[in-house]
């Protein structure tokens, strides 16, 4: 049993880990095969975490696990570029034209906080406008009234301090009128718009018609930059993500590019980009940034995608079946809450009503429902994300097989 006396701080490297949104003992992982992950006693759950989002392939695939060795023994880090590093540069910006020029990190808050920073090295202007419920990372700019499992609504207590509240404003997502108000008297301050243009973090949240094209129309009006945290949607929806259409100035990604392992990416307009050290006098780099192991996993992970036409229409279709299932199992409960899907992400929330639009309404879902719906989920062989912010995330390796079992499941649990 893991305790909170143990040297390991809360019992967790990560606090939605810990289970303690939900209660009662973590789950303890041995490993995970495909769909599944095992327990010490080796029962098999059907996992929907999927590592909150980065296996689009299952645990273990064997094109991603096979042949590290041979990785491992041309070094696994260097002091130097590499071409690898260049090449899935390359690759990345072929398929994310707005990335012109990229730099590489090794997770998404790093990308995030380095986009953040290079945005207001551009503008020379101290102020960013977020949203609540959007999660960005665990720095300080990015953490209060941030979504995922980050509890810092009492920011003093949480480490944050009043200057950088103070150059952060925190509107409401699907609210252009809240950014207008939020925003009124400081526009000739605003650096940058950050914004998760499909919110992965209080819930799966879509974007109301006209949100993100009323964000881009108000950063061109006041001078500022459109940063699009992708570090969730970049390859979960597809090789062009969330920003299809539209040209964020800056864009983040993590999660699924390095396949299990930490490689994230931040990137854009060539100009913005030069504010970056050597051209410019902003700051990002890293040790580990770029490494060639994670970088080869990289070429992996897009090679696996390039070369497997309809993976994305087999993911869209088995999520659906899901969302449909849960639908109709609600349905006939008598139950009226939504059930969100987009490509393959899948998101139940326990209040009734449409699908949320933003922070305020995921804050009015019933946690305790939840959490016995968690349980209930896990004694039954579905193993969820202890914290009602998170999703489901489906990998190529969910079939019908684990669709059926996971529906079965859900009728069960709403019964008890």
């Amino acid at each position: 049993m893991i305790s909170l006396d143990s040297p390991l701080a809360g019992g967790a490297s990560s606090p939605v880990r810990s289970g303690s949104a939900v209660g009662g003992a973590p789950f303890v992982q041995v490993c995970g095969r495909g769909a599944y992950a095992y327990d010490r006693d080796g029962r098999a759950y059907v996992d929907y975490v999927m590592a909150y989002g980065p296996l689009l392939f299952g645990h273990a695939y064997p094109a991603l696990v096979s042949g590290l060795d041979a990785l491992a023994a041309r070094g696994s880090v260097f002091g130097s570029t590499h071409e690898d590093e260049v090449r899935l540069a390359e690759r990345i910006a072929g398929h994310l034209p707005s990335m012109q020029r990229l730099r590489f990190v090794n997770t998404g808050t790093e990308a995030m906080m380095s986009a953040l920073r290079v945005a207001r090295a551009f503008t020379e202007r101290p102020l960013v406008l977020r949203f609540a419920g959007n999660y960005h990372g665990h720095f300080d700019a990015a953490l209060h009234d941030a979504g995922a499992s980050a509890q810092t609504s009492d920011a003093p207590r949480s480490g944050i301090p009043p200057g950088v509240r103070a150059e952060t404003i925190v509107a409401r997502y699907n609210d252009l009128a809240d950014v207008d108000q939020k925003l009124a008297g400081r526009e000739t301050m605003l650096a940058a718009i950050a914004v998760e243009p499909i919110v992965g973090n209080m819930g799966l949240v879509l974007p109301q018609p006209g949100f993100l094209d009323g964000l881009f129309e108000r950063a061109r009006r006041h001078g500022a930059l459109v940063v699009f945290d992708e570090v969730i949607t970049w390859l979960r929806l597809g090789l062009a993500g969330a920003q299809a259409g539209r040209a964020p100035d800056l864009t983040a990604l993590g999660k699924c590019m390095g396949g299990g392992f930490p490689l994230a990416a931040f990137g854009g307009r060539s100009d913005v980009m030069d504010a970056l050290a050597p051209s410019g006098a902003a700051f990002s780099g890293g040790t580990f940034s770029g490494n060639p192991f994670c970088v080869a996993m990289g070429h992996r992970v897009l090679d696996l995608i390039e070369r497997s036409p309809g993976m994305y229409e087999t993911l869209e279709a088995n999520a659906r079946y899901l969302a449909a299932g849960m639908r109709g199992i609600l349905a006939a409960r008598g139950l009226d809450y939504p059930v969100t899907q987009c490509a393959s992400m899948v998101d139940v929330r326990f209040r009734h009503g449409p699908p949320i639009r933003n922070y305020d309404e995921a804050a009015q879902c019933d946690r305790a429902a939840f959490a016995a719906y968690y349980h209930a989920m896990r004694a039954r062989g579905i193993l969820l994300p202890p914290s009602s912010n998170e999703l489901m995330f489906l990998s190529t390796a969910h079939g019908p097989a684990e669709i059926e079992l996971t529906l079965e499941a859900f009728d069960a649990a709403l019964h008890a």
